[in-house]
């Protein structure tokens, strides 16, 4: 039996505002905060819950996986959440606007479609209109009038790189073992990224801060761990089991919607012209992706699918580009 369409509409809310809002919640935090230190931290701190409540719910058993799974768990999480979640919060670091970065970030499912195609999935020609318009998209978000003065187009190009990153490792977590639980997955990834976080923060020369921290940036903080690697979370994999994958799928770009619109209203970020172009036309090509990566696969249903913005045939459901 359907669960009520409250229920249904309340979880994607949830999804829709709380891992749009990630990308403000990130600039409040390294206004003060150390970048990548933060980051692990996050993430240490969002598996210490998450495998918590497995352990009350399930007890141990969903994490007796094994060491080839608990490893491949560990590196993909290094590619999504230091390559990815890293890069995103060093390109807010050095200024670059929330809603911008969101607006980048919206073309991981364009990279995953290139992926799949360099390993012989062929992509169809409707994916292929969607790649298209959605790099054309990309390239107005680069133009110069639509970043703040200040802010160096080197930031915006590590989002770019810290996208690449977390299509490769979307794409690698369809191919190689992984934990069979999905929370226990999240657990393994978070763990294996937040050391990842940590070691290069470190080498870096990042230092935590004992005194004088911004409560803004603790609240941000507390923010990122319990609502969007937590709740928003949980909410995100009851919807895997409940609602279509269509439906589920709409947040891969409502999401940037919703840091632009926050980014504006709450933190005052600029909406240029050209922004505003740019942003349309990449959301537009994202909607053709994932709603063609929705639908069930007509020539090759073997083939797994990376698990970040597209139905992973594994399991006939959608994974999370957020943690």
């Amino acid at each position: 039996m359907p669960p009520a369409a409250w229920k249904t509409w309340t979880a994607l809310g949830l999804v829709y505002v709380v891992w749009g809002s990630t990308y403000l919640a990130i600039s409040y935090v390294v206004d003060g905060l150390p970048p990548l230190l933060t980051a692990a931290a996050r993430f240490l701190m969002a598996a210490a819950l998450i495998g918590s409540f497995v352990l009350v719910r399930r007890g141990s058993a969903p994490f007796r996986a094994s060491g080839r799974q608990w490893l491949g768990g560990a590196v993909i999480g290094l590619l999504l959440l230091l390559g990815g979640n890293g890069g995103v919060t060093m390109a807010e670091d050095h200024g670059l606007p929330s809603g911008l970065t969101a607006l980048l970030i919206a073309g991981v499912p364009l990279y995953v479609v290139m992926l799949r195609a360099l390993l012989r999935d062929r992509p169809s020609g409707r994916t292929v209109l969607g790649v298209t318009i959605g790099f054309v998209g990309l390239g107005v978000l680069l133009l110069p009038g639509t970043r703040p003065e200040g802010v160096s187009a080197a930031a915006a190009v590590l989002v770019l790189g810290s996208s690449a990153l977390w299509a490769v490792g979307s794409v690698l977590a369809t191919r190689i073992e992984l934990p069979k639980d999905p929370l226990v997955t999240t657990v393994a990834e978070m763990l294996g990224g937040a050391v990842g976080l940590a070691v290069v923060g470190l080498l870096r020369g990042e230092q935590l801060p004992t005194s004088g921290v911004k409560t803004s940036a603790l609240l941000a903080l507390g923010y990122l761990v319990v609502f969007g690697s937590v709740v928003a979370f949980t909410a995100y994999s009851w919807l895997l089991g409940t609602a279509p994958v269509s439906k589920v799928a709409t947040y891969a770009y409502v999401n940037p919607v919703v840091a632009v619109a926050l980014g504006a209203l709450i933190a005052g970020e600029d909406i240029t012209t050209t922004s505003v172009v740019g942003g349309l036309i990449t959301v537009l090509a994202v909607a053709i992706v994932v709603s063609e990566s929705a639908s069930p696969p007509l020539e090759t249903p073997d083939v797994l699918v990376e698990p970040a913005q597209e139905p992973d045939d594994r399991h006939g459901r959608v994974r999370s580009s957020r943690t």
